[in-house]
């Protein structure tokens, strides 16, 4: 049979001629596994949030910036220039030196005294996050087939939310263990699966893609090709070395911003400008104390955060299985429409100050639609529209964009949604009933603007995303 160039085929077939060898899917597995650090250390935070900010007595603004929002930050600066290690020194480096940020972290957070140390480590943390961010989709879509590149790489997504639900899982049971220093023990068991992701990350091997275009090292690349399941490795190898002569020549004086990517430029940027807009974050770091401000004591707040994990972590699954067959956009339309009747009902709840079941049934809902759409869509999307030669670049330009918006909100949400001092800390209605336009907005640029890259090899996409 004539295999399409661009396209892979490995030793395991499925319904669309195409899957992971064992090898791809283990090593993916394993890449992925930063994304679970990265989910579990986003929301554990929100399990101190009180404890801590009654410790310190700290004010709106200081709570926001330095103990919320500091992780955040860090996680910005680790987006912004995770892109030049991973460009320069390969995909498995920096997802091993990311583990040792994560391990750092969590210790150096959970033995802090003051907030000052507290911040500097949680920003250490939001270093490893950032950086995981643009390493780790980039490394697994440069090792994927285009029939499975889709769910492989939402894998990361995957380890997000399973992260996220375990943290709030292990909240929900340190709570009251350690009395005062329930957050410590929140904070510091993070340092065991961090230490076993880096131990197993030292096994996988280096993108092919990475060293055909910045080693020129075939003998390296077919090892890995062989090793992912590749069978027609040589033909693999033209494809791969084509995309990046044509990106050579087309690019010659181009630079990464110049107009020849605008299109991916613009779908990078909007895609990360929504999914913060969507308020998601917003939600899961302030989960317990929304919950509290709908009526539900502290414990039973924890708990109801753990069935927003759990369903955050069911609806992913449903997302990997469909992203490869319905495709990109359809669940961005899928998700924008479950996020608009979502929010627009959490919005009435608190305006109208219905109960807090109904108030759970529709955040239960918005949490379902973003793991269908947004949270499955956005990491593939950016790892697969940029070429070869700039894909990590282009990683962490997108997700540079998301942790900006991500802090600026989570910066901003004590002024809004704090007890005593909030603008609206009668009732955050308001909110909600925002972030439902926003989700209105999103639903519009999708039909218009969004293009599908299901089942397309990443240097085809490159011919039809980037200007001659």
């Amino acid at each position: 049979m004539q295999v399409p160039i661009g396209s892979q085929t490995t030793a395991t077939q499925d319904i669309n001629g195409q899957s992971a060898s064992g090898n791809l899917l283990g090593i993916s597995l394993i890449a992925a596994l930063a994304g679970f650090i990265f989910g579990f250390d986003t929301v554990v935070i929100s399990g101190a949030n009180l404890p801590i900010k009654e410790l310190w007595n700290t004010s709106p603004w200081f709570h926001g910036f330095f103990i919320m929002s500091m992780a955040l930050w860090g996680t910005v600066v680790g987006a912004l220039l995770g892109g030049i290690p991973t460009q320069r020194y390969g995909r498995k480096k920096v997802l091993l030196w990311i583990g040792i940020f994560f391990s750092v972290s969590a210790l150096g957070s959970a033995l802090a005294q003051d907030p000052y140390t507290f911040s500097f480590f949680r920003f250490i943390g939001g270093l490893g996050i950032g950086v995981s961010s643009v390493a780790a989709p980039t490394y697994i879509s440069e090792i994927s087939t285009p029939a499975t590149r889709g769910r492989l790489v939402a894998m990361y997504q995957f380890n997000i939310v399973f992260g996220i639900l375990i943290a709030f899982l292990s909240n929900y049971f340190l709570e009251g263990m350690g009395g005062a220093n329930d957050w410590r023990w929140m904070l510091g068991v993070m340092a065991l699966p961090s230490v076993v992701y880096t131990v197993m990350v030292m096994g996988i091997p280096e993108s092919p893609r990475w060293l055909m275009s910045k080693k020129n090292d075939e003998v390296a690349a077919k090892k890995v090709l062989s090793k992912l399941g590749v069978t027609n490795i040589d033909q693999e190898l033209s494809a791969i070395r084509a995309g990046i002569q044509h990106e050579t020549a087309a690019g010659r004086g181009a630079g990464f911003f110049s107009s020849r990517h605008n299109t991916i430029l613009w779908l990078a940027f909007m895609v990360a400008f929504f999914n913060q807009w969507s308020g998601i974050n917003f939600i899961l770091y302030y989960a317990p104390e929304i919950l509290e401000r709908a009526g539900l004591a502290a414990k039973e707040s924890l708990l109801n955060s753990i069935a927003i994990g759990g369903t955050n972590l069911l609806f992913t699954f449903v997302g990997l299985y469909l992203i490869d067959r319905l495709g990109r956009k359809t669940l961005l339309i899928i998700g924008s429409i479950g996020y608009i009747i979502s929010l627009a009902m959490v919005a009435y709840a608190f305006y109208a100050g219905a109960g807090p079941g109904f108030l759970m049934t529709f955040l239960l809902l918005f949490i379902a639609a973003h793991a269908i759409g947004q949270g499955a869509v956005i990491w593939v999307f950016i790892a697969e529209i940029f070429p070869n030669k700039i894909r990590a670049m282009g990683q962490s330009f997108g997700a540079s964009v998301h942790w900006v918006f991500a802090a600026l909100i989570t910066l901003i949400t004590p002024v809004f949604l704090d007890a005593d001092n909030g603008i609206f800390k009668d009732n955050p209605w308001p909110i909600f009933a925002f972030f439902a336009f926003m989700m209105a907005l999103q639903l519009i640029w999708v039909f218009t603007k969004v293009p599908e890259t299901k089942g397309v090899s990443l240097e085809d996409l490159e011919k039809k995303l980037v200007k001659e």
